[in-house]
């Protein structure tokens, strides 16, 4: 047997897996957004780059660092007006962390929410989404 074999066997046996960032992270903003209260993931600088070259980021508002066997996820969220933030931010942890390890068997170590900012309707078109949107 080669070295290149006996590489190629250990490996196998190993049973090695790794989930891409981007794969945790959609599963974290899908997560997010099913929580009553969510309206919209608030991405940084760079989000806001992409979107100006004219390119969608998949994960906007979304960071995760992902290891072997944990992960840790940080979501920038937008709140609608009213709601009590510290309920919504422990629904969307739950939420998320349920989702992530289901899908993926990571175990998550930490789901961080930082609220970058309230939506307030201004149109009574606005205030009717807004009401369809609790519903």
């Amino acid at each position: 047997m080669t070295k290149t074999e006996r590489f190629l066997s250990a490996r196998v046996t190993e049973d090695f897996r790794k989930i891409a960032d981007d794969v945790v992270a959609t599963i974290a903003e899908l997560a997010a957004k099913e929580v009553k209260g969510v309206v919209n993931m608030s991405g940084g600088l760079a989000d806001s780059i992409t979107e100006i070259l004219g390119k969608k980021s998949p994960t906007k508002g979304v960071k995760v660092e992902v290891g072997e066997k944990e992960a840790a996820v940080d979501l920038y969220i937008v709140v609608e007006y009213g709601v009590r933030i510290p309920d919504v931010s422990w629904q969307i942890q739950e939420n998320v962390k349920k989702a992530v390890e289901t899908m993926t068997g990571l175990s998550v170590v930490e789901v961080n929410i930082h609220i970058q900012g309230v939506f307030i309707p201004k149109e009574p078109k606005d205030l009717k989404e807004v009401k369809e949107h609790k519903e």
